[in-house]
C-alpha cells in the first residue's frame, strides 16, 4: 500500500537530523515496528542518513528520559535493515524502524562500565527508559494500528546474532507479520539487537498507557468511559453526523469552543478544526501534530 494514514511525526521528536529530503523512501502504511540498538552512546551519524532509521531514542541519563529524533516520516521507508535483491522486502515492508541508543552486548556493557562511560544497557533498562519506548509503541498502536504484540523469543546477545536463538523469521512469516519485533527477528539480517530487552514489560507498559491492561486495584466501573473513536472519515470538511456534534459538545465542555459563533453543529467545518487544534496545542502529547484533525489519541485525551 502507498497511501499514508495518521500523523507522520512523533510528538516532541526533534527534526534536527532529518534525512528524508536527501534519502527519500517509499510511502507505505505501517503495521510493524522494528527495534534496534545502536551499540553506541550517542546519536549516530548514520552515514549522513544513508543507513538511518525512522527515529532514534537517545537516553538522557541525568534527566531520566528519552530524547527523540525523527529522520523519516513514520510511513516512509527508512534504511537501517539489510534488504537483499531478489529476497523479501525488509526496509520497505510497511516497517517503522527505531534505534535505541545504547548496547545489548554484555561484553560491551562490562567494558563501558569499567571505563566509566555512561550508557544504557537495554537488557537491564530502567523503568523510565522502557516507559519511554512503551509510550511510542502506544502512540503507534493508536495512530497507526500497529498491534501491541510480537515474537515470544528475544534471546540474549550474542546468541541472538544470525539465528543462534532460532528467533529469525522466515520470509513467509515476515511478510505476514504485524506488530513489534527486533532487528534480530528480520530475515536477510544477521544483527542480534536489541537482545534480551524486557519485551513483556514493554507491552505491559504500552497497554497501561492506553488503559488496555487489567488493573485489579482499580475497578473497571471507576474508570472514565471513553467512547470508541469513530474514524477520521467523520471529521472531514462537510462531513455530517452525530460524531461531529458529540466532538463539538465535548470541546465546549473542555473550554475549547472559542471558534464557534453559535455552538457546535452536526456539520464539520473550520470552526471545529480550529477548536480541535487549540486543544491539541494544549497537550504536550499532541503538539507535534496540532493540525486540527482528530485522530485516536486526540479523541482519547479529549474524552478522558
Amino acid at each position: 500500500m502507498s497511501t499514508k494514514t495518521g500523523p507522520q511525526r512523533y510528538p516532541g521528536a526533534s527534526r534536527a537530523n532529518w534525512y528524508q529530503d536527501d534519502f527519500g523512501g517509499d510511502a507505505m502504511q505501517v503495521n510493524v515496528v522494528v527495534l534496534h540498538t545502536t551499540e553506541g552512546t550517542s546519536l549516530p551519524g548514520y552515514g549522513g542518513g544513508s543507513s538511518a532509521p525512522n527515529l532514534t531514542a537517545v537516553p538522557d541519563l541525568g534527566a531520566k528520559k528519552l530524547r527523540w529524533y525523527q529522520h523519516f516520516d513514520v510511513e516512509t521507508s527508512s534504511r537501517a535493515l539489510v534488504n537483499l535483491r531478489g529476497g523479501v522486502d525488509t526496509n520497505t515492508l510497511n516497517v517503522c524502524q527505531v534505534e535505541l541508543v545504547g548496547t545489548c552486548d554484555p561484553k560491551t556493557h562490562a567494558k563501558w562500565r569499567r571505563s566509566g562511560s555512561a550508557h544504557l544497557y537495554w537488557p537491564e533498562a530502567p523503568e523510565w527508559a522502557l516507559l519511554g519506548v512503551a509510550r511510542f509503541l502506544a502512540w503507534m498502536h493508536e495512530e497507526h494500528g500497529v498491534p501491541l504484540s510480537g515474537p515470544r523469543a528475544w534471546p540474549a546477545y550474542p546468541s541472538s546474532y544470525a539465528n543462534g536463538g532460532g528467533q529469525r523469521m522466515s520470509g513467509a512469516r515476515w511478510q505476514a507479520f504485524e506488530g513489534v519485533c527486533g532487528h534480530m527477528h528480520v530475515p536477510e539480517n544477521l544483527h542480534g539487537d536489541p537482545g534480551a530487552i524486557d519485551f513483556s514489560r514493554l507491552l505491559k507498559l504500552a497497554k497501561g498507557d492506553l488503559d488496555l491492561g487489567d488493573d485489579e486495584e482499580r475497578p473497571a466501573e471507576s474508570r472514565p468511559r471513553i467512547p470508541a473513536f469513530p474514524g477520521r472519515k467523520h471529521f472531514r470538511a462537510g462531513a455530517v453526523g452525530e460524531h461531529v456534534l458529540r466532538l463539538g459538545k465535548r470541546l465546549v465542555e473542555r473550554g475549547f469552543g472559542d471558534h464557534y459563533k453559535v455552538g457546535p453543529s452536526r456539520t464539520w467545518g473550520e470552526a471545529d478544526r480550529l477548536n480541535v487544534r487549540d486543544f491539541q496545542k494544549s497537550r504536550p502529547e499532541l503538539r507535534g501534530d496540532a493540525d486540527g484533525h482528530p485522530g485516536p489519541l486526540t479523541w482519547r485525551l479529549l474524552f478522558s
